[in-house]
């Protein structure tokens, strides 16, 4: 799974939470095994389970009987640090941290929720701060909510690769489509991939996402729980639907929204989700042109072509912005147009940033938005390693196609495909050509046959995760549900549709399986 590694763009799949940063920048678990008490330091979690709920790989025993100790870390959180094995298959390969913020259950506890906000490279950590207002009021009561860091992710033992200044210099690089540009994209793809091996050691070579779903078997586990109840956005559902394939038997209540279909190959899915932007942007452009602040005109296709003159302008002649040092440069000026697109809340602010770009010559809107995309801070740091994170996750399970005849070939296809944004979903081979670890075998039965009930949650016109995706993903599962959101952005649960909310929140606390075919708008 390379998903959007265009020739200078690493393109994650983002959940809900970074919305809300767009918006301000422009303008216990078992009973007698809890968590503690509310006046206390938070509480220890140890397996009380059966050997046979359990369900502990030989070898690993350890691992998942260890005990967890809670401390207290804001009002109603406690944090905590899991162990795993570097490797699942090696019980001698060292043990990693794996950080967890739990938000405690405000009312009867029913058990743990396990969350995850996409990526790769996404916080589970960051995601459960946004718990109270992210989740219905019935599943905070119900539920611990448990946010972590997946192995090779912020606060937990992390991938580690460039220093910021050169990280920067890369993720804001157009290479040129031409022999010259990808010379310097395999020379830089390279430089990559050996400062993960010399900053990052043998996890780099385990971070992938079959490891990921082992570790949440593990956590399964410590938290006392015999199924594994589960809310994943974005990849979060490739995370979910890689468990239940591993371990179908395990799966409790378990919803997967901003669905992936993991019957697809890396090459396929960044010509789908390359689509899937450029209609969410041609929605865009037919709603702006209702505006009067619409820097666009003439009809769709006409203001299609006026975003793709300006793409094609910054990969020859950068567009100043208000940092003399930092031009809008195609990548970037591509990040600041994608990144709105994942919720139509945040459309007025695409169009104030293409009307300083079109009109004025600026760049500077465009720029602040690629660096909320990024991470970036305005020292130049980055606040996490997602982008580390998503290329080593990556480059693991599905590498995408590195041979250039191939390449062009699909290149050629995208750009046919999607004319306007097609050219930052070609190549994304180059990115994992020179990484030292092979593609990982997958195991398990992508059927998930015996699993329990799984919701699929699917949005019509979601750029980075395309509706496709979600109805190839309820096709693959055994046991799967779909549910339609006919809207635009990127995922639905709690975006301001109660339907959706109503759905889900009634199978998490109530177990109440939603209707085959139940469509909200």
């Amino acid at each position: 799974m390379t998903l959007g590694l265009a020739p200078s763009t690493v393109l994650s799949r983002r959940s809900p939470r970074l919305l809300a940063v767009v918006g301000a920048l422009v303008v216990a678990l078992l009973a007698g095994c809890g968590l503690g008490g509310a006046d206390d330091d938070g509480g220890t979690s140890s397996s009380t389970l059966s050997p046979s709920q359990l369900a502990a790989p030989q070898g690993f025993e350890t691992y998942y009987t260890q005990t967890v100790t809670w401390k207290k870390c804001g009002d109603g959180f406690v944090c905590g640090t899991f162990r795993a094995p570097v490797s699942w298959q090696d019980a001698s390969s060292g043990s990693i941290s794996l950080a967890a913020k739990v938000h405690r259950a405000t009312g009867t506890r029913i058990g743990s929720l396990l969350i995850n906000p996409g990526g790769p490279g996404g916080s589970g950590i960051d995601l459960v701060d946004s718990a109270p207002s992210m989740l219905g009021k019935s599943v905070l009561d119900a539920y611990d909510v448990v946010g972590f860091d997946p192995r090779g992710v912020g606060q937990s033992t992390e991938v580690t690769c460039l220093d910021d200044a050169e990280k920067d210099r890369q993720l804001s690089t157009w290479y040129p489509e031409t022999a010259v540009g990808l010379a310097a994209m395999e020379k830089d793809a390279k430089q990559w991939a050996d400062a993960c091996v010399k900053n990052t050691g043998d996890l780099l070579g385990h971070v992938d996402t079959q490891s990921v779903a082992r570790d949440m078997d593990m956590m399964r586990a410590v938290l006392g729980q015999a199924k594994l109840d589960y809310l994943g956005y974005s990849y979060g559902t490739q995370i979910g639907s890689t468990y239940a394939a591993l371990f179908p038997s395990h799966v409790g209540r378990m919803v997967l929204d901003g669905a992936i279909d993991p019957t697809l190959s890396s090459d396929e899915t960044s010509v789908q989700q390359a689509v899937g932007f450029e209609n969410a942007l041609r929605d865009y452009v037919k709603d702006c042109e209702t505006g009067s602040s619409c820097p666009l005109s003439g009809g769709v296709d006409a203001g299609m072509a006026q975003i793709k003159r300006l793409f094609d302008e910054t990969k020859v002649r950068p567009l100043p912005t208000s940092d003399a040092d930092r031009p809008l440069t195609a990548t970037l000026a591509f990040y600041g147009v994608a990144v709105t697109l994942y919720s139509q809340s945040s459309w007025s602010y695409l169009t104030a940033a293409l009307s300083q770009a079109i009109d004025k010559g600026d760049g500077t809107i465009l720029l602040n938005l690629a660096d909320q995309y990024n991470d970036r801070n305005s020292d130049g740091s980055f606040s996490t390693n997602s982008s580390e994170a998503f290329r080593a996750v990556g480059c693991l399970d599905d590498p995408g196609s590195s041979d250039l005849a191939t390449m062009t070939k699909l290149a050629d296809q995208v750009e046919s495909e999607a004319p306007t944004v097609g050219s930052f979903f070609s190549y994304g081979g180059v990115g994992c050509k020179p990484w030292p670890y092979p593609q990982v075998k997958q195991e398990g039965d992508v059927h998930a046959k015996g699993a329990a009930p799984i919701v699929i949650v699917g949005t019509t016109n979601d750029p980075a995760t395309p509706y496709a995706w979600a109805q190839g993903l309820a096709k693959a599962l055994d046991s799967a549900v779909l549910v339609t959101y006919e809207g635009e952005g990127h995922t639905a649960y709690r975006r301001d549709n109660t339907c959706i909310a109503d759905l889900v929140d009634d199978y998490l606390v109530d177990g109440k399986v939603p209707a085959e075919g139940s469509t909200c708008s």
